[in-house]
């Protein structure tokens, strides 16, 4: 993809991204729509490369654990905190980030 094109996409995902509360996004997870991104990568590279079908990028993700589905265990954790996410559709997908813990600089 031209890094034009790519940084128009990025610009266009930014203003469709934001923050809601993990209980808001229940009824996609129960579908099994929502994506866990790792607070390290940048969330708009990764709907960015999942926009493009990027699938070799996306299997290096998972393979390093840093895309992928939302555990049980963390989704437990994330409904008893109601957390704060960053998130971005890529329908039919909403990929969700929890930076809560990570200092962004």
């Amino acid at each position: 993809m031209a890094e034009s094109s790519r940084d128009d996409i990025k610009a266009k995902l930014n203003l469709e991204t934001s923050r809601i509360n993990w209980h808001e996004l229940q009824t996609y997870y129960a579908r099994g729509q929502v994506v866990r991104v790792a607070p390290e990568l940048d969330l708009l590279e990764v709907a960015a490369e999942l926009t493009a079908d990027n699938k070799a990028q996306f299997e290096q993700w998972m393979q390093k654990g840093e895309v992928g589905d939302v555990s049980p265990d963390v989704a437990r954790t994330w409904y008893d905190r109601n957390a704060e996410l960053w998130a971005v559709v890529v329908a039919p997908w909403v990929l969700v980030q929890d930076r809560s813990g990570h200092v962004l600089h």
